[in-house]
């Protein structure tokens, strides 16, 4: 939700920040959210662990790098074509956002996928996963719209995710080699 926040700010000095800016920007985000999940189902289908969980995490922080990298030049580019909120926000948002945010998608039910060992507590496992997902999104979203941008410019919020992203995977392919040392 932060790089979905932050995602308005970033298309504003081209594209303006109007209900069709965001409409585009929403539209994207959850078209890549509902293909992350989808694709994250499949994934956990074939010997899940936490060691490709922590590279699904890793390669999600990896494709969120562009979005500070080359966002300016993108941007630019873009508006020298289309100039319309309309669909230059669209393209623009589908270009810097689309694949990050489909690879963070995939990261939920792949890990519900892990955390479930029996079937009967699917559902439990899937709501409280769901639920702490949810409750940091609106976390982030606090954070972000109400701090962070005060205090600390659209890049550095969006390497400090990365980061953040980093060290998760980094935690998580820790546990999963010390899981498996243990078994």
């Amino acid at each position: 939700m932060a790089v979905e926040l932050l995602s308005g700010r970033i298309l504003a000095p081209n594209f303006g920040n109007s209900i069709y800016v965001w409409g585009g920007i929403i539209t994207i985000f959850m078209l890549a959210l509902s293909i992350g999940y989808l694709i994250g189902g499949r994934l956990s289908i074939r010997e899940p662990s936490l060691k490709k969980l922590s590279i699904i995490l890793m390669v999600a922080a990896v494709s969120t790098t562009p979005i500070v990298l080359m966002s300016d030049a993108v941007l630019d580019g873009i508006f020298t074509l289309i100039q319309d909120p309309r669909y230059g926000s669209l393209i623009s948002a589908t270009i810097l956002f689309f694949l990050p945010t489909m690879i963070s998608g995939t990261i939920s039910p792949y890990a519900v996928r892990l955390l479930v060992t029996d079937s009967n507590r699917s559902g439990h496992v899937a709501g409280l996963l769901y639920f702490v997902s949810t409750f940091g999104s609106a976390a982030g979203t606090i954070l972000t719209s109400f701090y962070l941008v005060l205090y600390f410019e659209i890049n550095h919020i969006v390497w400090t995710m990365i980061g953040i992203s980093f060290l998760i995977s980094l935690f998580s392919s820790l546990a999963g080699r010390k899981h498996v040392e243990n078994n």
